[in-house]
């Protein structure tokens, strides 16, 4: 049996060859190479062991489409790799076996459709390495375990469990703006990787729907974000005559509900940027009020007095205000009480509620975070998932659980609070009607 494929499979196989280099851009050199290493390996894979003492290679003519095999002498070897660096093709022997042409001919159709599977990638891949910070809409395609494939039209983004939100689910088909944010090599090869828990993404979609910020006119000067729970976002005008937070806010709020929506209802609080530190702290650590704020621009830290009544609002539930204010200023922020204690600290690289947690492993950390726990109510709320699921080492245990129970007993001194609160409250009420009972009773007999 011929070792050479066909006249007829010869003249398609050299014109698929010509037609494939010229549509796809691929250099013809590479494609006839790539086709002999194939042949080689296809060789191996019949023959089974190999002398290693021989070096196996292919001759591959490029125009009659003839392939064989052949074995030469090894004269020297890499000393660390072992690979044969030098081999005497004087004394090379044709090894082609018997019905060769076939496997060569299926070896070639699959090189060529690994060639153009390739080719189309790296042309996708390329597409988008000039679009990295943008934000594009794209479709749900399927889950690939624990993360999110994205139709982006002409190719797929992948979003893995630390670019997603918290607390959203993605459903197939749902259409989703995603912000573009890089080309990661992976087992697969390079994937384009996309987020939905990027502060960038916050930015883009106010350019969306804002004009003002799309022109230029309104400057996003800095975001502070924790991805599907708050974000705080600075604003200034270049611009005179224009408001920075009306023309993001929108008529009745339009504007920024709009991002919201798409935010999936994630809080976001809009603050004029100030040259003055402590106005831009007062617009920062909204919705607190009557704050004495010292600010030390040289070490970068600002010491916060609130009132007893504004502690808990400055603070924040888990501290995501003033962490969020820590962030948005990139100053040390300290909070006191009125009395002078202490009550938090914030330097605004904590990245999660649960990073303010002491004692807490890296590794904790990291699963913490790919199951979307990373507050303290999240903690609370799934207690049972995380004490079962995650492997963690007893003291990591013993760390969450004291967190999880002060929490709980918190709930429940202000749950009781409140229930006396309301209790007292009635009793006032049921006291004043009566009072305005015997009022009218009064009124009555005196008529």
């Amino acid at each position: 049996m011929s070792n050479k494929i066909s006249t007829t499979a010869r003249t398609e196989f050299a014109a698929a060859i010509a037609q494939i280099a010229s549509e796809r851009k691929i250099e013809a050199s590479a494609i006839f190479d790539a086709i002999r290493q194939a042949l080689v390996s296809a060789y191996r894979k019949q023959m089974g062991f190999l002398d290693d003492d021989f070096y196996y290679y292919t001759e591959l003519n490029e125009e009659t489409g003839e392939a064989r095999i052949f074995k030469a002498p090894v004269l020297e070897f890499d000393e660390e790799t072992l690979e044969p660096t030098k081999w005497d093709e004087k004394k090379s022997e044709d090894v082609t076996p018997a019905g060769f042409g076939r496997i060569a001919a299926q070896t070639a159709k699959q090189v060529i459709l690994q060639k153009i599977r390739r080719s189309e990638r790296d042309q996708i891949i390329s597409e988008f390495q000039d679009k990295i910070g943008d934000m594009i809409t794209g479709q749900v395609l399927r889950m690939d375990r624990r993360n999110v494939i994205i139709d982006m039209g002409r190719g797929h983004g992948w979003m893995p469990p630390e670019e997603q939100m918290r607390g959203e689910f993605y459903r197939l088909n749902a259409r989703l703006a995603v912000y573009i944010k890089d080309i990661r090599e992976t087992v697969r090869g390079q994937v384009v990787v996309v987020s939905r828990a990027d502060k960038n993404l916050v930015s883009k979609l106010f350019e969306r729907e804002v004009p003002e910020v799309a022109s230029g006119a309104v400057e996003v000067v800095a975001i502070a974000r924790e991805a599907g729970v708050r974000t705080k976002l600075a604003v200034r005008s270049v611009q005179e005559g224009v408001d920075p937070v009306g023309s993001c806010v929108g008529q009745r709020g339009v504007r920024v509900q709009k991002v919201i929506e798409e935010l999936n209802n994630e809080k976001i609080d809009i603050i004029p940027h100030s040259d003055d530190m402590v106005t831009y702290f007062k617009g920062a650590l909204a919705p607190a009020e009557n704050l004495l704020i010292e600010v030390d621009e040289e070490k970068k830290t600002a010491e916060v007095t609130a009132p007893d009544d504004q502690l808990s609002l400055v603070i924040g539930r888990g501290g995501q205000n003033v962490r969020l204010a820590a962030k948005l200023t990139e100053y040390k922020i300290t909070i006191k009480s009125a009395s002078g204690k202490i009550e938090t600290k914030a330097t605004g690289k904590e990245e999660y509620e649960i990073d303010t947690f002491k004692g807490i492993s890296d590794e904790t950390r990291e699963q913490l975070i790919s199951h979307k726990l990373t507050t303290l109510n999240d903690l609370v709320r799934f207690e049972n998932k995380w004490m079962e699921m995650l492997d963690l080492e007893d003291d990591q245990k013993e760390i969450l659980t004291k967190k999880v129970e002060a929490d709980k007993k918190e709930q429940e001194a202000r749950m009781k609070a409140r229930a006396e609160l309301e209790k007292s409250f009635l009793a006032d009420a049921e006291a004043l009607k009566t009072e305005s009972t015997e009022e009218k009773v009064e009124e009555t007999e005196a008529k």
